[in-house]
C-alpha cells in the first residue's frame, strides 16, 4: 500500500509512521526549499520513501526566488526525487498573489518537463468560485511538458475533463470519504482505474473514521477501502492497481 502524497517531514517519529497499517511506501512532498531538503533526506534514509521538490502556491509570494529555484533545480535530478511540486494555484486564502503563484507554477511546469518527472498540482478555490481551477486548466492546456498528478482532486468537472484528455493522474485524499463531498466522489467513480491514486496529504485531511485527528500515512488504508466500496471492487484489487499506478507515474523502483 503506497501513500502517493504525504508530508512525512511534518510528522514526529516518521520511522514509526512508516510501519503502520500495512504501508509499503510513501511519496514525501517537498513544498518549499526547506521541506524539499527534508523530504530528500528522508528518502535517503528510508528505502520506502521517495521525494518531490517544489514551492507550494500559498508560499510562492514569500518562497519563490532565484536562490530557491537554484536549490530546487539541483535537487530535482536527485535519484530519490520522483516529481516536481506541489505547485499550482490557490485562491482560497488570498487572491492578490496570483502573479507570484503563476510565475512559480509555470517555472515548475518547465522544470518538470526538463527533468522528465511528473508535476504534482495543487488547486483550491473558495466555495462558489473557480478562478484557480480555470487558471490550472489553462496552464496545463498550454504545457507540452509531461504528466500531471492532480493532487487531492476536488471533483471540478472542467479540470477532470482536461486531465482525462491529457492522460494525467488523479489523487484522492481523505476528503473523498466526507459526507459533504458528492462531487469528489462522482469524480472518483469516473476516473479510469489506471489513473487513480490514493493519498493522505498527512498530517492534514484525515479520512473517516479518523476525521478530526492528525492524519497518518497509514490512514491511506481507510481512503482505499472507501474508494473500493465506491467502485464496487475488492480492496485487494484496488490496492494492487493504485500501487501499480503510483509506481508507473512516479517511476518508483
Amino acid at each position: 500500500m503506497i501513500d502517493s502524497h504525504c508530508h512525512l517531514d511534518y510528522i514526529e517519529r516518521p520511522s514509526e509512521a512508516l510501519s503502520e497499517l500495512g504501508l509499503t511506501g510513501v511519496v514525501c512532498i517537498g513544498a518549499s526549499p526547506e521541506h524539499a531538503r527534508a523530504a530528500v533526506a528522508l528518502a535517503e534514509e528510508f528505502p520506502q520513501v521517495w521525494a518531490t521538490v517544489g514551492i507550494h502556491p500559498t508560499d510562492a509570494a514569500e518562497q519563490d526566488s532565484p536562490e530557491a529555484r537554484a536549490t530546487l533545480e539541483a535537487l530535482a535530478t536527485h535519484p530519490r526525487v520522483v516529481g516536481v511540486g506541489e505547485s499550482g494555484l490557490d485562491d482560497y486564502w488570498a487572491q492578490d498573489v496570483r502573479a507570484q503563484q503563476m510565475a512559480a507554477f509555470e517555472w515548475q511546469l518547465d522544470l518538470a518537463g526538463r527533468v522528465g518527472k511528473p508535476v504534482v498540482v495543487h488547486t483550491r478555490d473558495r466555495q462558489g468560485q473557480e478562478s484557480a481551477h480555470v487558471g490550472v486548466m489553462e496552464c496545463l492546456g498550454a504545457w507540452g511538458g509531461g504528466t500531471a498528478i492532480l493532487h487531492c482532486f476536488s471533483g471540478h468537472r472542467g479540470l477532470l475533463e482536461v486531465g482525462l484528455a491529457r492522460g494525467d493522474y488523479f489523487g484522492f485524499a481523505g476528503n473523498v470519504t466526507f459526507r459533504n463531498a458528492p462531487e469528489i466522489q462522482a469524480a472518483a467513480r469516473e476516473v479510469p482505474l489506471d489513473r487513480l491514486l490514493v493519498e493522505t496529504d498527512a498530517p492534514f485531511l484525515a479520512p473517516v473514521p479518523k476525521r478530526g485527528r492528525p492524519n497518518r500515512p497509514g490512514f491511506v488504508r481507510y481512503t482505499l477501502e472507501f474508494l473500493a466500496a465506491l467502485r464496487g471492487l475488492p480492496v485487494e484489487e484496488l490496492e494492487r492497481v493504485t500501487d501499480e499506478n503510483a509506481r508507473r507515474v512516479y517511476g518508483l523502483s
